[in-house]
C-alpha cells in the first residue's frame, strides 16, 4: 500500500509539473500578442481586398450594377444576424468571467446560430447572383465583390467551427484558464469580423446602391 501512494504521489507530482511546464510554455501575454499580430495580417488581407474593389468595383462590363443586383434588406437583415452574434458573444464572456460554464455554453451556441444564419443567407444570395447570370466571372465589378464578400464569408464560417470546438473543450474541462485564453482570442476574431462587415456593408452594400 506504501509503494502505491508513493506511486500515486509521484504520479501527481509528475501531472504537476507538466501543466505548469505547459502554462510556461504558453504565456497568456505571448498568446494574446500572437493573435494581435495574426489579426494585423488579416487587416492587410481585407485592406487589399477593399483597395482592389475600389479600383473594380466600377467595372461592369455592360453588366449589372450594384443598384440592379443588390436587395439591401436582405444584406440589412443578414447585418444584424452578424451584430446579434457580437452582442451574444459579448454575454458568453460576461459568464465566463462569473466562472459559469452553462451560461457560457448557452451564450456561445446562440452565437452559433447567429453566425449560421449570416453564412445561410450569404449562401442564398451567391446563389441568387449565379441563378441570374451575375457570377464572379460576369465583370470585374462581380469578381472583386465574390472576392471580398466570400473572404469574408470564409473567416466566418472558420469562426464557427473554431466556435464549436471551443464548446466540447468547454463542456469537457470546464472554465480553466487555457480555455479561457481561449474564449479571449475568439472574441477578438469574431468582433474583428463584425468590424470588416460593417465597412463591407457601408462600402459595398449601401454606397453601391446609393451611387
Amino acid at each position: 500500500m506504501a509503494s502505491v501512494a508513493h506511486l500515486t504521489a509521484a504520479q501527481t507530482d509528475e501531472e504537476l509539473r507538466f501543466h505548469a511546464t505547459e502554462e510556461e510554455a504558453h504565456p497568456e501575454g505571448g498568446t494574446l500578442l500572437g493573435f494581435w499580430i495574426y489579426l494585423m495580417s488579416d487587416c492587410l488581407i481585407f485592406a487589399v481586398l477593399f483597395a482592389c474593389y475600389g479600383v473594380y468595383g466600377r467595372s461592369f462590363a455592360a453588366g449589372p450594377t450594384p443598384a440592379d443586383l443588390f436587395d439591401l434588406k436582405l444584406v440589412a437583415l443578414n447585418t444584424a444576424m452578424l451584430l446579434f452574434s457580437s452582442i451574444t458573444y459579448g454575454f458568453a464572456m460576461l459568464e465566463m468571467v462569473k466562472n459559469n460554464r452553462r451560461g457560457t455554453l448557452i451564450w456561445l451556441a446562440v452565437t452559433g446560430l447567429f453566425g449560421a444564419a449570416f453564412i445561410g443567407l450569404e449562401l442564398y444570395e451567391f446563389h441568387h447572383l449565379i441563378q441570374e447570370g451575375a457570377g464572379p466571372q460576369r465583370s470585374a465589378f462581380l469578381s472583386a465583390f465574390f472576392t471580398l464578400v466570400g473572404t469574408h464569408g470564409l473567416h466566418v464560417t472558420v469562426g464557427l467551427l473554431w466556435l464549436v470546438v471551443l464548446m466540447v473543450q468547454v463542456a469537457r474541462g470546464g472554465l480553466r484558464p487555457e480555455n479561457q485564453r481561449r474564449l479571449l482570442c475568439l472574441s477578438m476574431f469574431w468582433h474583428f469580423l463584425d468590424v470588416i462587415w460593417i465597412g463591407v456593408f457601408s462600402y459595398v452594400y449601401l454606397l453601391g446602391v446609393l451611387q
